[in-house]
Order: structure tokens, then C-alpha cells, then sequence
């Protein structure tokens, strides 16, 4: 099979497994295996994939550099455009929980901060869907890369309103905290060091170390946990998985990949 055909079966099965989701929360809601408040459930599993899909999406552009396989980056764009349809996705479904009312929705928005951060960051997904185009992309020129340096921002925006909206059990909301950090550490790297194994293995340390002191510090300051609570919880063996052991696993896998891939295709030097 050519490259060119491989990459285009790629394009088609991303396109495919993004509509996944939203495919399976229509038939729950046909089936009414939605729970007692269906449109709740809903607003929690789209949010979900919103912020599943921004991590996917940031991930690219480490996949890319770190498997050497520059095609790859051909997929962000359709990643990001499916994070952002479950977002605006998620935002209609708020809207409807209100009755349709956009002068309550409008009130809710200014008065609750964590509605207001939810709400630029789903401004922040529409320009950056809009303005994703390859005839933007010529029209801004330089400003273009510039304007999409918001992706960032924008991942800091969907994790607190996704702190704060999970309210008791924020687990998936610090394990994707922990997989942020990553993305971003590795972009602060160096780039002639970024990809080395044991800069891996450094971030695969620091990364569920983080990812330990976000959940202490979320649970101290929002329901007075004493922090060493938490991190007895994460060095304790009978309570995984926790996020974390989720993060450690996750970036423990990455280099386990990269290295096979390298020996895979390693080839000695002439004698």
C-alpha cells in the first residue's frame, strides 16, 4: 500500500472514531439509558471528549517529532475541529438544560466564573476552528502561528472549568491535568534534548509528580484536605489507579514505544 493511500485510510478511521462518541450518546439517548437527567449526562460525557480530543490534538506534535513519522501532523487539524464540535456540542446542550432562555443562559454566564472561563474557552475553540483553513492560514501569514498559540490557553481554560464542574470526584479532571503537563514540559524542552530517553524518562517522573501536587493542592483548597492525604494515596499500592499511576503509565509507554520503534528500524553503520 503507498503512503499516500495508508495516510488517507488514517484521515478516514480519525474522521470515523471522532464521531464515535457522539454516535453513542445518541443511541443511549434513543435507548433512555441516559439516567434520570439525560441532558446532565450528556453535558459531562461531551465535555469529557472535548478536553479527550484537545489532549489528542496537542499530543500531535510530540507523536510527530518523537516516532519520526511527519505525516501525522496531517491529522491535528481534524483533532482539533472534533474537539471543538464537542464543545460547541456541549454548549447547546447547556443551552437547551436552560429552556432555550439565552438571557438566563447570557446572566448564568457573568455571574458563575466557572461558566465564564467555559465560555471563553469555547470562543477560543470557534476562532480557532474558523480560522484553521489552509486559506486563513495564507490570509494571516505570520500572525496565523501566533493566533493559534491560544491552543494553550485555551488548555488551561477547559481544565478548570472541568475542575470545577466535577465537582466531587475530579480524578479524570486531574489525570487530564497530568497529561497537559506533559505536552507542555516537553515543549519547554530544548529541542535537541526533547526527544532523548532519558529526557522521557525525567518527564515520566516529573509528570505524575505534578500531577499529585495539582490534586493535593485542588483538594486542600477547595475541601481542606490535608495535602499528605493525597500523596499517601498515590504511593498507596491498593488504591491503583489513580491519576498519576494513569499519567506515569501513559508517558512510561511513550518512551517504551519510542525505543522499539528505534531499534526497529535502527541499521548499523557501514564497517
Amino acid at each position: 500500500m503507498s503512503p499516500a493511500r495508508r495516510l488517507s485510510l488514517i484521515k478516514l478511521a480519525v474522521l470515523i472514531l471522532s464521531l464515535l462518541p457522539a454516535a453513542e450518546l445518541a443511541l443511549r439517548w434513543q435507548m433512555g439509558r441516559m439516567g434520570a437527567r439525560p441532558v446532565t449526562e450528556a453535558l459531562l460525557w461531551t465535555g469529557d471528549w472535548a478536553v479527550t480530543f484537545l489532549l489528542i490534538s496537542l499530543a500531535i506534535t510530540p507523536a510527530r517529532a518523537l516516532f519520526d513519522w511527519p505525516p501525522l501532523v496531517t491529522l491535528r487539524r481534524r483533532l482539533g475541529l472534533a474537539a471543538a464540535g464537542y464543545a460547541l456540542l456541549h454548549f447547546t446542550l447547556y443551552v437547551l438544560d436552560q429552556k432555550w432562555n439565552l438571557v438566563v443562559v447570557a446572566l448564568e454566564i457573568v455571574k458563575r466564573f466557572y461558566l465564564t472561563i467555559g465560555f471563553v474557552a469555547l470562543l477560543i475553540f470557534i476562532t480557532l476552528s474558523i480560522t484553521s483553513t489552509d486559506g486563513w492560514q495564507r490570509k494571516l501569514r505570520r500572525n496565523w502561528k501566533r493566533l493559534h498559540y491560544l491552543v494553550y490557553p485555551l488548555g488551561i481554560l477547559a481544565l478548570t472549568h472541568f475542575f470545577i464542574q466535577s465537582k466531587a470526584n475530579v480524578s479524570d479532571a486531574v489525570m487530564a491535568s497530568g497529561l497537559f503537563l506533559w505536552l507542555m514540559l516537553w515543549r519547554l524542552l530544548p529541542r535537541d534534548i526533547r526527544n532523548r530517553p532519558l529526557t522521557l524518562l525525567g518527564l515520566a517522573i516529573v509528570a505524575p509528580v505534578l500531577t499529585v501536587i495539582v490534586e493535593a493542592l485542588w483538594y486542600w483548597g477547595s475541601k481542606n484536605v490535608p495535602p499528605m492525604r493525597i500523596v499517601q494515596a498515590s504511593l498507596d499500592p491498593l488504591l491503583i489507579p489513580r491519576p498519576a499511576h494513569i499519567v506515569l503509565a501513559a508517558a512510561l509507554g511513550v518512551l517504551v514505544v519510542m525505543l522499539l520503534l528505534r531499534i526497529r528500524f535502527w541499521r548499523p553503520a557501514p564497517s
